[in-house]
């Protein structure tokens, strides 16, 4: 199966080429208690973020690649099919064949609008990277955002006013915006993966720190004021999101298994309150549990994983938030 090929993150740490994962098991001991459950099926051909190891760390696709429809009805998720990668739609209640919603040659990321008319998503094109927006529910037609750059995660603010998006350059990644009124671009801060916080000119976003690993900052616009909120000495963080109920940050995280004097190192998903206290991890299993996001009520989080798959095929999983 094809995977996206866009890296942006470092997490350090030693890992054996030799290191063997049983793809098979659905749950580990760790996380008995929470029900696990498969969405997609191996012919909805669900892109895998790509993750590579060498014997200098792990790098992990930190995009967007999952959402969920307004009503929380329907699973948007990008599949690679015919040597593209576009976003298809999954009625979450059934069983049936997935709808194509995008009919572009390589999309890399994507999200709806907060009222559930549009989809905004950024695709590569040579060494470039291009936003778009199209119709949520019909049409192939795309509105361009943005052109001749590296641009991709886009998001919107709250008020839709505004489309944020990572931008990368010379020095690095800076978060960006696109006022859909004026067509106006703004520089805001270095960082990748902006996340828009509610009713507050602050956001959410990752930064590489001196050592190579990713944090969590809040970032307020307006004011100036910038406060990292998770990190850890071994651990890398990307990909923030917001629960539905304003109380909680969902991230992924590196994470190191240990078997004797043998280190695996691979991505779970974590959870902290606003704030950045009382961190979890909430997924343990050695495949790569990558890209999640929240159910529209904060009951489940959704995520991609090769767990309960003895061929290690990528799926849509769901499991319980109960905090």
């Amino acid at each position: 199966m094809k995977q996206i090929r866009f890296l942006f993150i470092l997490a350090l740490g030693v890992l054996p080429a030799t290191a063997q994962v049983d793809y098979s098991v659905v749950q580990v001991n760790e996380e008995s208690g929470t029900n696990f459950t498969q969405i997609t099926t191996d012919n909805d051909y669900v892109c895998m973020p790509e993750v590579k190891r060498s014997g200098h760390g792990i790098n992990w696709l930190s995009n967007r690649i999952l959402d969920l429809s307004i009503d929380g009805s329907q699973l948007a998720y990008l599949s690679a099919r015919s040597n593209t990668t576009n976003i298809f739609i999954k009625d979450i209640g059934k069983q049936g064949a997935s709808v194509q919603r995008t009919n572009r040659q390589f999309v890399l990321d994507f999200t709806y609008s907060p009222d559930g008319k549009y989809i905004c998503f950024s695709e590569a094109n040579g060494k470039l990277n291009q936003i778009f927006q199209t119709s949520a529910t019909s049409g192939y037609v795309c509105r361009q955002i943005t052109s001749g750059n590296k641009d991709y995660s886009p998001v919107y603010s709250a008020d839709m006013k505004n489309i944020f998006f990572a931008r990368m350059e010379n020095n690095g990644a800076s978060v960006w915006s696109y006022d859909v009124g004026s067509n106006f671009l703004s520089s805001y801060t270095k960082g990748l993966n902006p996340c828009p916080t509610t009713g507050k000119n602050s956001i959410l976003c990752t930064r590489i720190n001196a050592e190579g690993r990713g944090e969590i900052w809040r970032v307020n616009y307006q004011t100036g004021i910038e406060e990292c909120i998770v990190s850890d000495p071994s651990r890398s963080f990307t990909t923030p999101s917001i629960s539905p109920d304003g109380r909680w940050i969902l991230f992924v995280g590196s994470n190191a298994l240990t078997n004797g004097n043998t280190q695996y190192f691979n991505t779970d998903i974590f959870a902290c309150h606003v704030d950045g206290t009382q961190l979890v991890q909430l997924t343990y299993h050695a495949a790569d549990d990558i890209s999640p996001v929240w159910s529209r009520d904060g009951r489940f989080i959704y995520f991609i994983s090769q767990r309960g798959s003895a061929t290690g095929t990528a799926n849509v999983w769901r499991m319980d938030f109960a905090y």
